[in-house]
């Protein structure tokens, strides 16, 4: 098993074309990773089967948990059960932390595809 220790400045990386997830680690419980958003830059609001923690540690953009939207900025933690709608819109170049358990299927990540195709946050 791999071992993650380092800063997250030395993994964090940016695509111009969309929000680039970038893994620190994976198990069959869990799956961790940094996701780096431009500005304009989402990861749709879907409703996906895992559980999902949300620390955004640098830039500032929009949260959807659930029936909530927020403004978000370093330090925003947000947890979202399984089933429950989420999203993150940068506003700024953004790097947050973002765990799941159990690790998402492609079944959960169909709805997030196809908005992006679309091109649509909500």
């Amino acid at each position: 098993m791999a071992v993650y220790l380092k800063s997250y400045r030395d993994s964090a990386a940016f695509r111009a074309e969309k929000f680039n997830p970038v893994m620190v680690g994976a198990s069959a419980q869990m799956k961790a990773l940094l996701t780096c958003l431009e500005p304009g830059q989402f990861i749709p609001v879907h409703r996906p089967g895992v559980d999902m923690l949300l620390v955004v540690l640098e830039g500032e953009g929009r949260v959807v948990a659930g029936d909530q939207e927020e403004a978000a900025g370093p330090g925003t933690t947000v947890f979202v059960p399984a089933g429950e709608t989420r999203g993150l819109r940068a506003d700024s170049r953004l790097i947050a932390m973002h765990v799941v358990s159990p690790p998402p299927t492609e079944a959960d990540h169909v709805e997030v595809a196809a908005r992006l195709k679309q091109g649509t946050w909500k």
